[in-house]
């Protein structure tokens, strides 16, 4: 809401002279005036507050954009009459210093480091992962293992060339009986599609460095998965979680944001971005039933390509709206169950690859923190299915979902569960689908052309990557309004670069004193360079 009431003939708008959005009255949060202009962030996920954060901290203005009642964005933290569970689960591991100093920062001793336990059910039994050698044996039996082996020799003798779909490169290295067992059923589960049609790039970002033996190399000599220089993400066998959930995390990134002056406006969208080509100028945001202008000096969006694209005023070129239409994306859906029971297994959380049942994964939240359920006597259990808008798991009521959820999770009685509730999430994940990077190409080349705006994080760069990938975006996005050139869309490729980062930034060639022979837009910031060192002294 503005001093000035906004009338339905039009929108105010906060002109340059004007302030930044700030809280005018303490007892009524949602009250601002307006100041001067700001950077303005779309999105209050990992990419945007670790954005805004690097800006704040350089003294200049921010201002937060949120569409959701929450902070975190995929990475929130829902709570429910005192059980909390996460919209997924998120693992806290990184191999860029900054990063963990960073989250650990914030959080002290409520970062927690904990063992990680996870699963995969398949043709009704259980099988650690990452895998064991005694466990597959008995699991797979010895004629099935006998199989694989020779499926795996006789793929590497004659390897698919080119590896063209996500099928193509994980046959060529487990071999296609492994793929078949273990990858296959709960893929197409994920994205709904067959695996033949998704991108060998979405395969080769996430479960980078792992094939089948240094697999078995982890279970017959798991030390060397611990060493930095070789450890393997999808392979640790521990991580840091914050006490109370990753949204804790987040919840501190925003509280830190407003303590140095900076603005998170929750429950609020931004619907267009006037432009002249090369800049943005303003924005229009929708927030409290009414909707005001707001001149920006800056913006780092996080938001979906698809939305950003649609709300530039005016709009792009036809090829470009076309090729945004073209980028499609994964919907989410949690159903969050309470159990009255104090134990029901013991991992984090376990893939189900079983084809009879729709269930993509169980999250079992008190055993990543006992913190998230206030009751000892009670389990929180997060049960996940993966969409598409006006699916048939996506069209079920809240009710229907829930009778379906409890009919699927085999393990407990359905007598068990006292209370349960559903979160659903759109755009939850990019799809990697055939000739989705063409049109990501055609969407990239054109919003470069602008000066002052920045993309970032997973929905802002179509990127399946983790949040140590959009925090490092975000990051490099400031550094980039600040006159610096860095491909914030190659971070989560195949290379990831930064994950390889020397103590001393090397290996990116990041250097603050760059910062003072450039021309950049906050002069400010760019004498403050020291606080956009992305690795720790």
């Amino acid at each position: 809401m503005l001093d000035d009431p906004i009338k339905p003939s039009g929108m105010p708008v906060a002109k340059p002279s004007a302030p930044l959005l700030t809280p005018q009255d303490s007892s009524a949060p949602e009250t601002f005036r307006v100041t001067q202009g700001p950077v303005v962030v779309i999105g209050a996920g990992p990419a945007g507050l670790t954005a805004a954060l690097k800006l704040v901290e350089a003294g200049v203005p921010v201002l937060v954009i949120e569409a959701n009642e929450r902070v975190g964005g995929l990475a929130q933290t829902v709570e429910r009459d005192g059980f909390r569970f996460d919209i997924g689960g998120h693992r806290f591991f990184t191999k860029v210093p900054a990063v963990r100093e960073l989250w650990r920062s914030m959080l002290g001793p409520d970062f927690l480091r904990r063992p990680r336990l996870s699963r995969i059910f398949f043709d009704g039994k259980f099988f650690a992962y990452p895998l064991k050698p005694a466990d597959a044996l008995l699991g797979l039996g010895f004629r099935r293992s006998f199989q694989i082996l020779l499926s795996y020799i006789r793929i590497k003798v004659r390897p698919i060339r080119p590896e063209v779909s996500f099928e193509d490169w994980v046959t060529n290295r487990f071999g296609r009986r492994l793929y078949r067992i273990f990858f296959e059923t709960y893929t197409q589960k994920v994205w709904g599609i067959p695996c033949c049609a998704i991108s060998a790039r979405w395969a080769a970002q996430r479960i980078q460095g792992l094939t089948l033996w240094t697999a078995v190399l982890n279970m017959l000599a798991p030390w060397l998965n611990r060493r930095p220089q070789t450890q393997v993400r999808t392979l640790i066998d521990e991580f840091d979680y914050p006490r109370l959930g990753p949204g804790m995390m987040w919840e501190a990134f925003a509280a830190r944001i407003k303590q140095l002056g900076g603005t998170v406006l929750l429950n609020a969208r931004v619907t267009a971005l006037s432009h002249d080509g090369r800049t943005v100028s303003t924005l229009e945001i929708e927030h409290a039933g009414g909707r005001f202008r707001q001149v920006a000096s800056g913006v780092i969006s996080t938001m979906a390509l698809t939305h950003l694209v649609k709300s530039l005023d005016p709009p792009p070129p036809p090829s470009v709206l076309q090729a945004a239409r073209r980028l499609k994306y994964r919907d989410f859906i949690m159903v969050a169950v309470v159990v009255d029971r104090p134990h029901v297994f013991d991992d984090n959380w376990i893939y189900i690859h079983d084809p009879s049942v729709k269930l993509g994964r169980i999250q079992n939240f008190k055993n990543w923190s006992s913190a998230m359920v206030p009751d000892p006597s009670k389990t929180c259990l997060g049960l996940e299915y993966f969409c598409t808008a006006g699916d048939e798991i996506s069209s079920r009521s809240n009710d229907q979902l829930v009778d379906m959820a409890k009919k699927e999770l085999h393990m407990i009685d359905p007598q068990w569960v006292l209370d349960a509730t559903v979160v659903r999430v759109s755009n939850a994940y990019p799809i990697y689908d055939e000739g989705y990077d063409q049109a990501l190409g055609v969407v990239r080349n054109y919003l470069q052309e602008f000066a002052n705006l920045q993309t970032a994080g997973r929905n802002g760069t179509h990127t399946y990557n983790n949040q140590d990938h959009s925090m490092v975006m975000g990051m490099l996005a400031v550094r980039n309004l600040c006159g610096e050139t860095h491909d914030l869309w190659a971070i989560g490729r195949a290379d990831e670069h930064f994950e390889t980062l020397h103590d001393d930034g090397s290996a990116m060639g990041l250097d603050a004193r760059k910062l003072a022979s450039t021309q950049p837009l906050f002069p400010r910031l760019a004498r403050a360079g020291e606080l956009f060192e992305l690795t720790q002294r």
